[in-house]
């Protein structure tokens, strides 16, 4: 007999890892459905991907945190009507709407997986209540990286035994497959392209990146700074550092659905979270290495257990502009250190392996 497994997952129009595990997890075993809870009623990638593999799911419609125990009641209708055996949530409203209905609704393995470390705890205080109160009702809870497990155990004061540390997975091969997408975002053929893949909040660093780039101009007048999945909160403070770059020297991506292909379009790939703790994983740091991209980067989040200076990866000094610039023209100038980067990078993520990933899912759930 299938054993049922509800996902429940909160402002998320794609999710490759999800689809992911809606094609790799045993299928003879196991019986997925989908609680999605989202701040608007509209069709999403996620959506069409279940439907294309006729997937159940149900849609919740989320406006604030008043709207909560509405939500909650809504989630133990649907949750009678799949009738799981374990709940898995994902993100800070589904956690707090999710593992509550479950518990509820008397579900006694009820998982979340953490995609934040420190965020709350350097920014949103209030959100750290949020954080033990999922913490208490949870029965497991996946850290996608040690430093997620640090924060775990030693700021939120979590027992070991209801941890459990799963990597995120990637299918790696699939980030060397190359497209038109230099025709698209790049049609003049300019070079250096500089790529940052981040959100637009503060702690991502973009504000050292951008003037690292604006400097590195005197020296290549004709590179090219692509900024992706451009969008957030920081956005205002972000376009006001751009206004001293010409805007034939950028472009700014809020989506591309074609994230593999991307990377190739990089010469160089830029990631600068402002401290050790801040990022959760970073799946970034894993991706660029995967699509052999040359990377320079701070350490934080699974860089920790990944990045080796000189090695797969240039490091530089949180929150220095002055340091991203000089290894950002050290690697443009030295052919030798960008091979040596890309081969021992590719080479040091076989443990992120699509499949590592859903083996360790599966044997949770078991």
């Amino acid at each position: 007999m299938k054993k049922k497994i509800t996902i429940i997952i909160s402002d998320t129009d794609k999710s490759l890892s999800l689809e992911w595990l809606v094609t790799y997890l045993d299928q003879t075993s196991y019986l997925l459905s989908f609680i999605l809870i989202n701040r608007h009623d509209k069709n999403t990638a996620l959506t069409d991907f279940l439907n294309k593999h006729h997937i159940q799911y149900f849609k919740i419609l989320y406006r604030n945190k008043l709207s909560i125990p509405y939500n909650i009641w809504k989630c133990c209708a649907y949750l009678k009507k799949l009738n799981p055996t374990i709940v898995h949530t994902h993100l800070l409203d589904a956690n707090l709407i999710g593992l509550t209905a479950a518990r509820l609704m008397g579900i006694k393995k009820r998982i979340y997986t953490r995609h934040d470390s420190t965020l709350h705890h350097c920014y949103h205080k209030k959100g750290v209540m949020y954080d033990l109160f999922n913490n208490w009702n949870a029965t497991h809870i996946i850290a996608t990286c040690q430093n997620v497990h640090e924060t775990l155990t030693i700021r939120e004061n979590v027992e070991v035994k209801k941890i459990h540390l799963i990597h995120y997975g990637f299918e790696l091969d699939n980030f060397q497959t190359k497209t038109n997408l230099n025709l698209k975002y790049n049609p003049h053929h300019q070079s250096p392209v500089i790529g940052v893949i981040s959100r637009f909040v503060v702690w991502k660093g973009i504000q050292y990146i951008i003037p690292a780039f604006e400097k590195l101009l005197d020296q290549y007048p004709n590179a090219m700074l692509i900024l992706a999945n451009a969008r957030g909160p920081y956005e205002e403070e972000v376009l006001q550092l751009m206004k001293n770059i010409p805007q034939k020297n950028y472009r700014l991506i809020p989506f591309e659905n074609e994230l593999f292909s991307l990377y190739q379009s990089f010469d160089v790939l830029v990631h600068a979270p402002i401290n050790d703790h801040i990022e959760a994983f970073g799946q970034t740091y894993v991706e660029a290495l995967a699509s052999k991209t040359p990377l320079i980067c701070t350490v934080s989040g699974v860089a920790k257990e990944l990045i080796v200076d000189n090695f797969n990866a240039l490091v530089v000094a949180y929150e220095s502009s002055e340091q991203i610039f000089e290894r950002l023209v050290q690697l443009l100038e030295n052919k030798t250190i960008q091979k040596k980067l890309t081969k021992n990078g590719i080479n040091s993520i076989a443990n992120f392996q699509l499949h590592h990933m859903i083996h360790k899912l599966e044997k949770l759930y078991t």
